[in-house]
C-alpha cells in the first residue's frame, strides 16, 4: 500500500518532553532508530536523543532526516520557525537574484561548470541554451567525471504530455519537444560514461535547477514566458540555511522517480 504523507493533525501536540513528531512518523514509515541511525551516519544513541529529549540535530542531519521521512525540517521541529538563525542563513543563501536566465552572466556559467568537482545536477526540459553556450559540454562533463565528478542530468520526455503543454504554455508548441531531442542528441554520448547519468521526467517543473557542488542556479518558471525571460536565483549551501537544501531534495524525488535513457541516438524511453 502507498504511504501517504500525515498531516499535523495526525499527531500529538506535546512535545515538550520529546519529538513526538519525529517518534510517529517513523512508526508510519516503518523505520527504526537503527536504520534512520544507519541512514544518516549516526549513533543509534543519537537518534534516541532527538526523539526522547526533543533535542534538535545538527543542520546537516536535519536536512536528511527530512528528505528520509519525506517531510520538513520545519514540521519535525517547529520551533526552527522562530530560530533567527535559520532566517539569517537563508537569507545568506542568496548570493545574487537575476530577473532573467538572460541576465546570468555567461562567465558564471562558466566558472560554475568548471569549477564543480564533486555534484553536478541539472533538472530541465531542454536546457538547450547550456550546450549552445558551452558547446564543449558532453566533453567537459565526460573529462570531470573520470575525475570523480557525479553529473545527473535529467531531461523532460519529448514524447510526454508536460512537454506538450509546457510547449503551448511558452508559444512555442512543438518546437519544445524538438529542443528537448537535440539536446539529448547531445548528450547521448555519455550514456556509457562513467559518473554520468541521463534520466527523463513525466514532471511539471516549477524550477529548472542547476547545481554544481555547493552553488546552485534555480530558473524559476513563469505561465506565460520561457525559461530564459524568467527570474534566476543564485543559492550557496551555508550552514545552517534551508534553500538550498529544500531545492536540492527536489531534485532527488524528480531524479529517483525517472526513466533512464536507453541507448538510441535521441535518448529517448
Amino acid at each position: 500500500m502507498e504511504w501517504k504523507r500525515p498531516n499535523a493533525s495526525h499527531f500529538s501536540r506535546g512535545e515538550a518532553m520529546g519529538n513526538d513528531r519525529l517518534r510517529q512518523l517513523m512508526q508510519l514509515k516503518g523505520t527504526s532508530t537503527t536504520d534512520l541511525a544507519t541512514l544518516v551516519e549516526v549513533d543509534p544513541k543519537t537518534v534516541s536523543r532527538w526523539i526522547e529529549t526533543g533535542r534538535v540535530p545538527h543542520p546537516r542531519h536535519r536536512a536528511s532526516v527530512a528528505r528520509l521521512l519525506e517531510s520538513e525540517e520545519t514540521f519535525l521541529w517547529p520551533q526552527l520557525i522562530q530560530d533567527p538563525s535559520t532566517h539569517v542563513a537563508s537569507r545568506a543563501e542568496i548570493a545574487a537574484v537575476y530577473p532573467s536566465r538572460a541576465a546570468v552572466p555567461a562567465t558564471l556559467w562558466r566558472r560554475l561548470l568548471e569549477s564543480a568537482t564533486e555534484n553536478l545536477d541539472i533538472l530541465v526540459y531542454s536546457g538547450l541554451f547550456l550546450i549552445d553556450t558551452n558547446p564543449d559540454l558532453p566533453q567537459l562533463l565526460e573529462k570531470k567525471a573520470a575525475a570523480g565528478l557525479r553529473a545527473r542530468l535529467l531531461y523532460g520526455d519529448p514524447d510526454s504530455a508536460v512537454v506538450t503543454n509546457r510547449g503551448a504554455e511558452e508559444g512555442i508548441g512543438e518546437n519544445l519537444a524538438a529542443r528537448v531531442r537535440m539536446s539529448l542528441s547531445y548528450m547521448s554520448g555519455l550514456l556509457d560514461a562513467s559518473g554520468v547519468e541521463i534520466r527523463q521526467h513525466h514532471a511539471v517543473l516549477y524550477n529548472s535547477i542547476y547545481r554544481f557542488d555547493d552553488d546552485m542556479l534555480v530558473n524559476t518558471h513563469v505561465l506565460g514566458f520561457p525559461a530564459g525571460q524568467n527570474p534566476v536565483l543564485h543559492v550557496q549551501r551555508v550552514e545552517g540555511g534551508k534553500l538550498f537544501e529544500h531545492y536540492g531534495a527536489s531534485f532527488d524525488r524528480l531524479w529517483a522517480d525517472a526513466l533512464e535513457c536507453s541507448t538510441t541516438p535521441t535518448c529517448s524511453v
